[in-house]
């Protein structure tokens, strides 16, 4: 079978709005079939499921929950085909407004889990629903969100830069044991996007100060980084995996 991009069946987690949304319209706009997956945020999935046009659909599945994520994958594999790119985009709720982070001391167990469960559980229920249809076409490519906080905290949110990190880690692990299955499992990891509905609460002047900190002088966008995915999916990256790209205009280096 062709693995090219307009031959792909893509499920985006979290691809109502913000990032997720880019790298949904990415792998459309090069033709593959996309499912906007999306926790609660109905109206954007559809509404953008409908612009897309008709290789689209907006389905819905918390990805913490692994009944709900099966359902996704039944009705996708009998509308659209079995599922050959998975990408991890999904996140708890997070404002990144530096002002009103928490800190060490008023951080909570209940806001570590929530991150990591969204994050590493989330990644785990998508895998274990994907591997079965991957393994048997001897093919599949996994692309997980990270993040360069976990490289460069420059503001330390601690719960959502621990949560990448296990992130980072899981990618890694299931590219080892996936790779003789003939499934890569890569990283993209952005910076500090402009803008998303998570980056919102940042103010101008911390937009300006990394922008003045990276080689190419400006804040990456949502676009941008959803090309970088898309060269993970695609047959350009074959002899690539657990990998982790950092796409933040130069801003961290490694």
């Amino acid at each position: 079978m062709s693995h090219a991009l307009q031959d792909q069946v893509v499920l985006v987690s979290g691809a109502a709005r913000g990032l997720g949304a880019a790298i949904a319209s990415a792998f459309a706009r090069e033709g593959a079939q996309v499912i906007i997956n999306y926790r609660s945020s109905r109206e954007r999935a559809e509404a953008l499921a409908a612009e897309l046009g008709p290789r689209t659909r907006a389905l819905q599945a918390d990805v913490r929950d692994a009944a709900q994520v099966s359902a996704l994958f039944d009705e996708a594999r009998r509308t659209m085909g079995p599922i050959t790119t998975l990408v991890h985009n999904a996140i708890a709720d997070y404002a990144f407004n530096g002002d009103a982070r928490d800190t060490l001391t008023t951080l909570t167990a209940d806001h570590l889990l929530d991150q990591t469960r969204t994050a590493c559980v989330g990644a785990l229920t998508l895998l274990q629903q994907a591997i079965p249809d991957m393994t048997a076409a001897g093919f599949g490519r996994v692309i997980t969100i990270g993040s360069n906080l976990v490289q460069h905290p420059v503001v330390p949110y601690h719960d959502y830069t621990a949560a990448k990190s296990a992130l980072l880690a899981l990618t890694r692990t299931a590219a080892a044991e996936l790779g003789p299955q003939g499934i890569t499992v890569n990283m993209v990891s952005g910076g500090l996007l402009r803008t998303t509905d998570a980056s919102a609460a940042t103010p101008d002047a911390v937009f300006d100060l990394i922008a003045a900190g990276t080689p190419l002088r400006r804040v990456t966008t949502p676009a941008e980084l959803a090309d970088a995915v898309l060269f993970f999916a695609s047959p350009w990256s074959r002899a690539v995996t657990g990998q982790n790209l950092i796409v933040d205009g130069g801003l961290v280096f490694g």
